[in-house]
């Protein structure tokens, strides 16, 4: 599941965490990106510690065989870990699907932890890009499902976006233990507050935030790939 920052992405990740069948793996490629960019995110050194560095082993391990002898391996991905120059070929050998969220939400909230975001830091740019080769390679529209329907009705969503990768829907994504996760990056308790403290996807809350001027660019032209992908929605 490609995302972006600041999405529902964990509270996904905690929904398939918690099928009995199901594997989960939390931004594979985040040490990578932060070794080659040298991005000043939060706990960057132990990330890049604990985790893989070179991106042809991380492709190794989520083409490979499901570890645990789970049948379903979900990996929470970040569109902007996946830097140019890594191959895009092994996209092929997995079932692609995206998480979109309104740019403005986004914004809103990543400024928060990062007060000036530059674009390729807010992941839009990269979703699309790897919508299209997705699209492209298997000529057909790999499945999109908004932030906002997730939250406003966790379940039709949810049966939905099952039905299109092909597994069968399972209650007990709906809901799930607090807390954070051995499965959990080791950036969690720099990002995870929040959702350590939920047991379900939590309704949504329209912000009157504003988008900073200094930041509206980089907003339209998030908006341009958002708009894109929310075209082909699950509806």
């Amino acid at each position: 599941m490609w995302s972006g920052p600041r999405n529902i992405s964990t509270a996904m990740m905690r929904a398939w965490g918690n099928r009995a069948d199901t594997l989960v793996i939390d931004e594979p490629f985040y040490a990578f990106y932060l070794s080659e960019t040298g991005k000043e995110h939060p706990g960057a050194d132990e990330v890049i510690a604990s985790g893989e560095t070179d991106w042809r082993k991380v492709i190794a391990q989520l083409t490979g065989p499901i570890p645990n002898g789970k049948r379903i391996f979900f990996q929470k991905q970040m569109a902007h870990h996946l830097a140019p120059e890594v191959d895009r070929e092994w996209l092929g050998a997995v079932t692609n699907c995206f998480l979109i969220r309104d740019p403005r939400e986004v914004i809103a909230s990543y400024i928060k932890k990062r007060e000036d975001p530059a674009l390729p830091d807010l992941g839009f740019i990269q979703q699309a890009e790897i919508f299209e080769f997705v699209r492209t390679r298997t000529k057909s529209v790999p499945p999109v499902v908004d932030a906002k329907d997730v939250l406003e009705n966790p379940e039709r969503m949810l049966r939905l976006l099952c039905e299109a990768v092909g597994v069968e829907f399972s209650d007990s994504m709906l809901s799930w233990p607090p807390g954070l996760r051995e499965t959990d990056g080791a950036w969690a308790r720099h990002w995870y507050g929040e959702v350590a403290k939920t047991t379900s996807f939590q309704p949504s809350r329209p912000s009157d935030a504003e988008v900073p001027r200094h930041l509206q660019e980089i907003h339209d032209r998030c908006r341009e790939c958002y708009d894109r992908l929310y075209e082909y929605k699950l509806r």
